[in-house]
């Protein structure tokens, strides 16, 4: 039975990866399939006692590699929402789901927060496989990521101390918090101790015979042992230490390190399709049902009322994220591994002290959120992305100097998926300071472009200040990638004609300073609105893809471009023309709209509402 899970399992990864949808809807609907509400082919039973120590380890592994693979620099893509969600957005969900369940549900305190402490944790375990299928920023994916993660230790510590201070004992508020100070300090320091040995051995030189496979077996150990010497001393450490295992390991400089990411990534895959089957297997439909059209309320209350909140909050006066990168968080959330394991082994307890209808109202409200929010938020999240256009393909910008900074400010502020790849550590950690994208490597190498996404990359610039390295670049992207869009600098007027050869839009640099002085000598006005692009004003050219504005005029037009925006030029075949009121637009026109920044945005969506 425990191999025919791992066969269901891996089948629903690949068949998720087929039809582009995140893995954990198909492997929740696959464990009911085969649990008590369906076939009644995978029960507790079936694990027994043993299946609190499988579902922890699991965890472990999980947890401690989406913590290795949260870089450095990909907390500081967004370290100000990051903090406010893992803080007050993690005390805003508990308190907030508590009052939903105390109210709605009727239930004691203690249980209200019990809840309310599980459904904190989204985690790694669902997060993952929509970041896999759903392409965002980098800022909103190490949002989700980090808040996965450390909510998982939030949520996992803060459930087994007010289990055991409130609904089995009697302890105060004030012992509640002693308790989680302690258990969350265990698992930091087991994590620190893990990470200390680990980090020793790799870089003494000890290891000899096939240095790579010792590497990916101390990344297990570090996994496994953080979680077990932290489990020894205080149950419920063992997350935070495996975490906090990870996060270190991750940000050392460590030798193979790409290998122990890779299988990792494979053990990750592995344990979820395992561990979700047989959780889900466990789900009480009747539970859920016996909550009724008031546990429907707790769901919504949670999804539309508290998640929205907090990522407002969170978001508050952080102008990197968009308007639909906000709506786009506040709308997915799903809840995974830890809340389901912890509650089930919670119930039953419970059941055995007797207490058994409190048992089902723990287990029916904490399922009933995490079935709703798979099915629905990670079953439809690139459905969600696509219809609020958070999924940009990316713009890779190879070479870090001053040009590509300046490009790169000007497309982000577009709303481009910009990613820079620069080989000098120094210059690549200043751009990350200043809140770009930045990928440590040589632009030469097809294994750094690769790992940029340079294979689904809407078009990759090449700014570096050497001509062979820029024409070696679009070479790779052009003929071995396939990009479409490759543009490059060209520092020697001389070597036009090599890049001329290659079939992409090459800037002489040398000429374009000449234009660039010849605009401010005759058209300095027009030259100093161009050069301040994003601030209240705009350009934008598209293709009109809006079958039903193709064959009108633009007098006609006129009422669907909004105000403070006009059609500057139309591009059409191998002629560019500033149009008339009478000429008609024909399929495959470009228009070029300028004009206030919000007119002209609103004017792109509607000429140009598909890719």
């Amino acid at each position: 039975m425990v191999a025919g899970i791992f066969i269901l399992g891996i089948l629903a990864q690949f068949l998720a990866r087929r039809l582009q949808i995140p893995s954990v809807l198909f492997l929740i609907f696959v464990g009911v399939a085969l649990g008590s509400e369906g076939l009644g082919i995978v029960t507790y039973d079936l694990f027994g006692e043993g299946l609190s120590v499988i579902v922890g380890l699991s965890v472990a592994l999980i947890v401690f590699d989406g913590a290795f693979q949260l870089r450095r620099e990909r907390l500081r893509e967004a370290p100000t929402v990051t903090i406010r969600l893992v803080t007050l957005g993690a005390v805003v969900t508990l308190a907030g789901t508590a009052v939903a369940v105390y109210g709605l549900l009727d239930v004691p305190w203690s249980i209200a927060l019990l809840v309310g402490a599980l459904l904190v944790a989204t985690g790694p375990t669902v997060i993952t496989p929509i970041l896999e299928v759903v392409r965002v920023r980098e800022h909103v994916a190490s949002v989700l990521e980090a808040e996965g993660i450390i909510n998982d230790v939030t949520a996992a510590i803060a459930s087994i101390v007010i289990y055991e201070t409130m609904v089995i004992g009697d302890a105060g508020a004030t012992a509640s918090l002693v308790a989680f100070a302690e258990r969350l300090g265990f698992g930091l320091l087991a994590g620190g101790i893990t990470a200390g040995v680990v980090r020793f051995v790799l870089t003494r030189d000890l290891i000899t015979g096939d240095a790579p496979q010792v590497a990916r077996f101390f990344f297990l150990s570090a996994a496994l042992g953080a979680f077990a010497l932290a489990e020894a001393v205080a149950a419920e450490a063992g997350i935070a230490a495996a975490a906090t295992s990870g996060i270190l390991l991750g940000n050392m400089k460590l030798p193979h390190e790409e290998t122990m990411e890779t299988f990792g990534r494979d053990l990750t895959l592995i344990m979820l399709s395992f561990i979700f089957i047989a959780l889900a297997a466990l789900i009480d439909i009747q539970a859920m049902l016996a909550l009724g059209v008031w546990g429907v309320a707790v769901v919504l209350v949670i999804v539309l009322v508290i998640r929205p909140i907090v990522i407002a909050g969170a978001t508050l006066g952080v102008d990197r994220f968009t308007m639909p990168e906000r709506f786009f968080l506040g709308l997915v959330g799903p809840r995974g591994i830890v809340p389901a394991s912890v509650a089930t082994l919670f119930a039953i307890e419970l059941a055995a002290e007797g207490d058994a209808a409190m048992a089902d109202v723990l287990t029916g409200a904490v399922f009933l959120v995490i079935f709703f929010t798979v099915v629905l938020q990670a079953g439809l999240a690139r459905q969600i992305a696509q219809a609020l256009s958070v999924s940009p393909m990316k713009t890779l910008l190879i070479g870090g100097g001053r040009v590509s900074r300046a490009l790169a400010e000007r497309l982000e502020k577009r709303g481009e998926h910009v990613i820079v790849i620069e080989a000098n550590d120094q210059v690549a950690r200043r751009m990350r300071d200043d809140g770009f994208t930045v990928q440590v490597g040589d632009g030469t190498e097809p294994d750094v472009l690769r790992k940029a996404g340079v294979e689904d990359a809407k078009q990759v610039i090449a700014v570096t200040e050497n001509d062979n390295d820029n024409l070696l670049i679009c070479q790779l992207a052009r003929s071995k990638f396939g990009v479409k869009n490759v543009y490059a600098r060209v520092n020697e007027s001389g070597n036009m004609e090599a890049f001329d050869t290659l079939d992409v839009t090459a800037i002489d640099v040398p000429m374009a300073a000449a234009f660039a002085i010849d605009n401010e000598i005759e058209r300095p006005a027009i030259t100093h609105w161009m050069n301040v692009l994003g601030e209240g004003h705009d350009i934008q050219e598209v293709e009109i893809t809006a079958n039903d504005l193709v064959g009108q005029s633009i007098r006609k037009l006129n009422k669907q471009i909004p105000g403070g925006c006009i059609v500057v030029v139309i591009a059409r075949d191998d002629t560019t023309f500033v149009p008339s009121a009478d000429d008609t637009l024909k399929k495959g026109d470009r228009l070029t709209f300028a004009g206030d920044e919000r007119a002209v945005q609103d004017a792109v969506k509607r000429f140009h509402p598909h890719d």
